[in-house]
């Protein structure tokens, strides 16, 4: 019988024991805990991208609407340079799509999808900055990387592991006597 005594005291000592506890309740809250901090972090980094290209196409639909793209004579591959010239290293130049079209008035804009049902991009690479007066479409696309897709928290396109970034800015020129390559 001493062996079952042995064995009630160990089993008592056991549970008054606290030593150790913190680190076996760290231990199962860390997973979640970390893939949560990760995952805000991803969120507010997709964001801030976001902003950024916002911000870069609003720059780009400037440059279109006073005249100066027009003026300068550039073709499509010298405005994506200018664009990209705007764009912080946070963006690979080569990924950047850049789509404008131009229009003889609002009532003539006819705008396709920039993406189809599976988030693939659809949108094109024209360059039509047009002339004084022309209602222009520019559109900038761009796949952010995500990291954090586990546990549920899943924001990219399908089949990837990627999220389309896009944005847009409608306008009508200023009227300018240069016109644009179309």
């Amino acid at each position: 019988m001493p062996s079952a005594v042995s064995l009630k005291t160990l089993l008592r000592r056991f549970r008054r024991h606290r030593r150790g506890s913190a680190a076996v309740e760290f231990a199962l809250v860390a997973p979640i805990f970390f893939a949560l901090l990760f995952a805000i972090v991803e969120v507010a980094l997709m964001f801030f991208a976001s902003q950024v290209l916002e911000t870069v196409t609003q720059s780009a639909a400037r440059y279109i609407l006073t005249g100066q793209a027009q003026s300068g004579g550039l073709t499509q591959g010298q405005f994506k340079t200018y664009v990209c010239g705007q764009i912080p290293a946070l963006f690979t130049c080569g990924n950047v799509q850049v789509n404008v079209q131009s229009y003889a008035s609002s009532g003539s804009v006819t705008i396709s999808p920039v993406f189809d049902a599976n988030g693939n991009y659809v949108g094109g690479s024209n360059y039509c900055p047009g002339s004084g007066g022309s209602v222009v479409f520019v559109s900038l696309a761009y796949q952010w990387p995500l990291f954090v897709t586990g546990l549920g928290f899943n924001m990219s396109n399908p089949g990837t592991t990627k999220k389309w970034l896009s944005a847009t800015a409608v306008f009508q020129n200023e009227p300018f006597a240069a016109s644009g390559p179309c």
